[in-house]
């Protein structure tokens, strides 16, 4: 690869909450992570960006997928449950970001097929480095399966 040329990863984050979208993106741009971030705020958006259809359509499908877990329209776990059935998105690394620390919620969303499961740090320094670690590991140390 030249020096000129970077790979980015596309980064779809499933999020609602305008605070939690802001504090994801300043943490990823702290992070001077190579990345393009895509927001959907619920998960009926989630489910058309990651098809490409309704006001999505052409978009790249995502690296990898951060999601929460309550979410209008359709929740996480309903996001989860129908990437995870289709051989087309089953793939894509979906990692739940959540303040839920609950055991029931770990479950669930391991049962779905989840790839991770992150409770969101309250501190922003904590938080910061959750991010950090998930962008080691998944864009520097893990292989992602190809498009």
């Amino acid at each position: 690869m030249s020096t000129s040329s970077k790979q980015y990863f596309d980064i779809l984050l499933v999020e609602d909450n305008p605070a939690d979208v802001r504090l994801t993106i300043e943490a990823l741009n702290d992070l001077k992570s190579e990345k393009r971030l895509f927001v959907a705020k619920d998960g009926e958006e989630a489910i058309d960006f990651v098809k490409g259809e309704g006001e999505f359509i052409g978009a790249r499908r995502p690296d990898l997928i951060l999601l929460d877990l309550n979410l209008p329209k359709k929740n996480g776990l309903e996001v989860l449950e129908e990437l995870k059935s289709d051989p087309e998105y089953k793939r894509i690394p979906v990692v739940v970001l959540t303040t839920s620390g609950s055991e029931r919620d770990i479950i669930a969303t391991f049962n779905l097929h989840a790839n991770s499961y992150i409770q969101k740090p309250v501190e922003y320094d904590n938080f910061l480095e959750a991010m950090d670690t998930l962008r080691i590991y998944w864009f520097k140390t893990s292989r992602l399966p190809p498009r």
